[in-house]
This record gives structure tokens, C-alpha cells and sequence, in this order.
């Protein structure tokens, strides 16, 4: 999941949370909104994570010109 698709997940999240005042039986509107942005937010922090610790590349780790030959 990447950053775009977990804030995504939060917004339409909070929508069902917060604004909609649906009421179905047999499902919970609002509680579905809750699971969503929990995923969202669980989701952005392994976004960020693996974006921002990321192993960075050193120049012994890149193939030398004579390598690939």
C-alpha cells in the first residue's frame, strides 16, 4: 500500500465515519469507517516506514563496467 491509496483509505474513512447518516440494518456504517482509516493509518506508517528507512545504495554495491560483460 502506498502513500496515495492509505490516505485515500483515511479520507473515505472518516467520510463514512463522520458524515454519512445512513442507517442499515445489519451493518454498521460507522464502524466500517473506523476499520478503513484504522487500515489507512496502519497502511501510511508502513509507507512512510519503508520509504524513509530505506538501505541506501553504496557505490561497492552498484556492478562495475567490467561486470557486465
Amino acid at each position: 500500500m502506498e502513500i496515495g491509496s492509505a490516505l485515500f483509505l483515511i479520507a473515505v474513512g472518516a467520510i463514512l465515519r463522520y458524515a454519512v447518516t445512513w442507517e442499515l440494518s445489519g451493518f454498521n456504517i460507522q464502524l466500517a469507517g473506523l476499520i478503513l482509516m484504522i487500515v489507512g493509518v496502519v497502511g501510511l506508517t508502513i509507507a512512510l516506514y519503508r520509504r524513509l528507512v530505506r538501505r541506501p545504495v553504496r557505490r561497492e554495491d552498484l556492478p562495475r563496467d567490467d561486470d557486465l560483460l
